[in-house]
């Protein structure tokens, strides 16, 4: 993408920070326009996170305008911040294949850029990351700053308070920087904290603070008496008592979008010793009306025309497979009040916001805390009720210990309902459901569901809320298939596949068994084949008799899963056949033992062997040998 000079006049000069910097100190303000414009132009005809990046315009020009990057380093939690940060270190002609296959990666990505310090895509890791930075540069005496904006929820985690709570402990020179988006400063209040930001991040009030303890060391009960004065004044106009019992040296909230003000205060803060944090106040969706009134719908946007001051309307269709499950869940709370559901802040992504509306008293969005979700949903358990923990794969690997110890080695009645499972596309490698069949199926106590329809995941989330024990049913990304839904809803026999087509010859006899939802890509290639087909539907357990008599009566098994191969379904399968001591050779389908990168679901899925013409290959590059 070529930059307009004429529309882009200050941008279009600026390759990398170093050219920032360059920059006069009262042409910051006009740069920041010009990102923001850009931002909106590029993400509206490419698709993208938008509404975060449009709210870190002026943080980001403030940062790589008072630091050295990239000597000095900045670490961003939760990537879809960091747009504006791409634009500025050399990608914002790219910035339009963000997402897309070979294209820009969607969160920070070390292999992409030396700016981008820490490869991110799930929140909460950058103080974690920045303090080994921080213990690092000390210790080699490098005269490296280390910066780390947290924000967008990121900072409810458990994992982003244990690492202040150690930086704290030992002190290490590093600031983190508290994106706060939720808030608002009104403007006799904003200009309060601004004056205040400046004066206590001011060289003047350093000093005084500074050479105040040295002299009143020898003194401890004054010492602590100051001490207390100090924070008592802090905390009259800043609400940084937790930081600073964490140990940390508190300014804010200032106003995130007045760049002089940032400027200010970090080149203030920039030379500190000690953690330092400083908090700032953005809105999500900063300088377009329809982003800033719906940060949540903005929050991931498709292609759209600015102009229009809406996104497109959704076309009706299928629903997706998080819609089917949203459905499902008020079904069952229509009938049962003890059903709990729960999420780690991702109502709309898991399709609960009409539960959440309807059934308030038993909804729980528990932030960004995948780990307290899970043990959370293991104390109502324990209570009687029967909780439903809606998660992403990804974030699922999050809580493992809490799954095994707190659910699994219980035998608690808690239902898993793990969305975006297998390929999901365009987040790439860190949203990848690849992992889940793996590391599930080997816990104790667990029933493991793969549907390959939104039938059957319908009643396998019955079948799992009504099990004596943990279940999870993995779903995929985006919509179903069509299918019909069947009514009522029961339960399906615990570890009972089932097989949807037979071999019409004796010649060549193959038999395809399937988990999940590449079912139609499974069954175009049984057309070709003359292969019979079983839906196995369980991962745990699994159906040994249907294995059993498909090994007997066909000369080449094969399993195809959405699912990395190590430690997979296929591998379960393989598994039972060697422990039955079965001679039938056996071929596994599905992820390999990469990290998948991004690109469209089809995209991925065609590059990896996942398509019918792909799985074709597979299968008949194996008799041939």
């Amino acid at each position: 993408m070529t930059i307009d000079a004429t529309t882009y006049p200050l941008l279009s000069e600026i390759e990398f920070p170093a050219d920032l910097r360059r920059l006069k100190k009262h042409q910051l303000s006009p740069l920041c326009d010009e990102v923001r414009q850009f931002l909106l132009n590029s993400v509206s005809q490419s698709s993208g996170h938008l509404a975060s990046g449009l709210g870190t315009v002026e943080l980001t020009v403030a940062l790589h305008y008072v630091f050295q990057t990239p000597v000095d380093r900045i670490i961003w939690d939760v990537g879809h911040q960091a747009y504006p940060h791409k634009i500025l270190t050399g990608r914002k002609e790219q910035l339009q294949s963000i997402r897309q296959k070979d294209g820009l990666h969607p969160f920070p990505w070390r292999e992409e850029s030396e700016y981008d310090v820490l490869s991110v895509g799930h929140s909460s890791t950058s103080i974690s990351a920045a303090l080994g930075m921080a213990i690092a540069a000390e210790r080699a005496q490098r005269d490296e700053k280390i910066v780390s904006i947290i924000g967008d929820g990121a900072i409810t985690a458990g994992m982003a308070f244990e690492a202040l709570n150690h930086a704290g402990d030992i002190k290490p020179n590093m600031l983190v920087i508290l994106n706060d988006n939720d808030m608002s400063i009104s403007e006799n209040v904003g200009a309060l904290n601004n004056h205040f930001a400046r004066l206590l991040s001011g060289k003047t009030y350093t000093s005084i603070r500074e050479r105040g303890k040295q002299l009143l060391r020898g003194m401890p009960h004054i010492h602590h008496l100051a001490s207390r004065v100090e924070e008592h004044m802090k905390g009259m106009v800043a609400p940084g008592t937790i930081f600073e019992e964490l140990g940390f040296n508190y300014i804010g909230p200032i106003d995130g979008h007045d760049v002089d003000l940032l400027t200010d205060t970090l080149r203030n803060m920039r030379d500190l010793k000690g953690p330092q944090l400083l908090h700032v106040v953005t809105r999500k969706g900063k300088g377009y009306k329809p982003a800033e009134d719906d940060p949540i719908g903005y929050h991931g946007v498709p292609k759209f025309d600015p102009n229009q001051n809406q996104l497109p309307s959704k076309k009706p269709g299928i629903p997706s497979y998080s819609e089917l499950f949203g459905d499902w869940l008020c079904d069952m709370a229509c009938d049962d009040d003890k059903l709990m559901a729960i999420t780690p802040a991702m109502r709309e992504g898991s399709g609960m916001v009409k539960f959440s509306r309807q059934f308030p008293q038993q909804y729980f969005d528990v932030a960004i805390a995948e780990q307290h979700s899970v043990t959370f949903a293991a104390g109502l358990a324990i209570a009687g009720y029967k909780p439903v923990v809606a998660i992403y794969s990804t974030f699922l690997q999050r809580a493992y210990d809490q799954l095994i110890h707190d659910v699994a080695l219980q035998n608690l009645d808690v239902l898993f309902a793990i969305d975006r499972a297998g390929i999901v596309g365009a987040d790439g490698p860190t949203h990848q459901g690849a992992f889940d069949l793996s590391y599930l199926r080997c816990i104790p106590n667990m029933v493991v569901m793969a549907p390959s329809d939104e039938n059957e995941c319908r009643q396998m989330l019955y079948t799992g809320y009504h099990h004596n024990g943990p279940a999870a049913v993995r779903y995929p990304r985006g919509q179903g298939r069509g299918i019909a839904l069947e009514q009522p809803l029961a339960a399906i026999p615990i570890g009972q596949s089932r097989q949807l087509r037979k071999a019409a010859s004796e010649q060549q006899r193959v038999a395809l068994l399937n988990f999940g939802v590449l079912l139609p890509e499974v069954e175009a290639v049984a057309e070709q084949l003359d292969a019979a087909v079983i839906d196995m539907r369980f991962v745990k357990p699994l159906d040994e008799d249907a294995i059993k008599a498909a090994a007997a009566d066909h000369d080449l098994l094969v399993t195809i899963e959405e699912n990395a191969v190590a430690g997979g379904a296929g591998s379960a399968v393989a598994e039972y056949l060697s422990r039955a001591a079965i001679a039938c050779p056996l071929l596994s389908i599905g992820l390999p033992d990469i990290f998948i990168k991004h690109g469209s679901q089809d995209e991925i899925r065609a590059e990896l062997g996942l398509d019918s013409a792909g799985i074709l290959q597979q299968i008949q590059a194996y008799l041939s040998n």
